[in-house]
């Protein structure tokens, strides 16, 4: 299977038995229907994302791929809590990919995050 962004090989790998995909190239992560989820969940899975986050970057702005499962136009998606981190999913197979760097992002709420959630739920009440 090729990486959506670089077209580099999608290499399998597992954290405490799931299985996940990375890029050989760029360091981009797919993961199939809720290994991500599952992976989220999971104390120190963020070790997982070892991509350069300088390479992830170049990658960022393509968001126009299709999917390396089913080969259908992803769909371009924000974190619903961290609304810096983008990444792509299908709609077909519910697959999502993270550039490098994005996932080890989304394992980290940081205060800023927090904070900005906060604003965000305040402004909805007023």
């Amino acid at each position: 299977m090729n990486c959506p962004k670089c077209s580099g090989e999608l290499k399998s790998d597992f954290f405490q038995q799931i299985e996940f995909e990375r890029c050989d190239n760029c360091g981009g992560l797919w993961f199939d229907m809720l290994e991500k989820d599952d992976l989220l969940k999971i104390k120190g899975s963020e070790a997982i994302d070892i991509g350069s986050e300088q390479v992830g970057l170049q990658y960022r702005d393509i968001q126009k791929i299709d999917c390396p499962v089913c080969n259908q136009a992803m769909l371009a998606m924000v974190d619903k809590d961290q609304f810096h981190i983008k990444y792509e999913s299908c709609m077909n197979c519910f697959g999502t990919f993270f550039d490098a760097g994005e996932f080890k992002d989304l394992k980290e709420n940081t205060v800023l995050d927090r904070f900005s959630k906060m604003l965000t739920a305040l402004r909805s009440h007023l």
